[in-house]
């Protein structure tokens, strides 16, 4: 295989410009994994910049493969698909779960009822079974 060197500049370059912006969207998604202090904003911040920064990979290699092998290369539009389906249901099926976790345990500085959608009871569920 060649190496970038060997595809025609005017492809080159959107290849160069997609892996830095998309490499500065992955960057800029785990600086707020790690600076962000509560699990809600953790995972809100980075699902939505990784997915983009993905994108912009996935389409810089789409362009690259498709120019250095001279026919239409159409993976990466699978994996994008996958990606953008996948993604949000698994970061609201965690975060939901995180939510009844928080719930359950009453922890109220958990930042869980932050939206006042959710409510922490003051009393426990006494219909429930099982429940104290």
């Amino acid at each position: 295989m060649k190496g970038i060197e060997a595809i025609p500049g005017w492809a080159a370059l959107p290849v160069a410009l997609l892996l830095v912006l998309g490499a500065s969207i992955v960057l800029i998604g785990a600086f707020g994994l790690v600076r962000l202090p509560l699990f809600y904003q953790r995972i809100h911040g980075p699902a939505i910049t990784v997915t983009l920064g993905a994108a912009c990979l996935l389409l810089a290699s789409t362009i690259y493969f498709t120019v250095a092998q001279s026919r239409l290369v159409i993976h990466e539009i699978l994996i994008g698909v996958f990606i953008f389906l996948t993604a949000p249901v698994v970061t609201m099926t965690i975060v939901r779960a995180a939510v009844y976790r928080d719930l359950r345990a009453r922890k109220h500085d958990s930042g869980a009822t932050a939206g006042e959608v959710y409510v922490i009871p003051e009393q426990p569920d006494e219909e429930v079974p099982g429940r104290r």
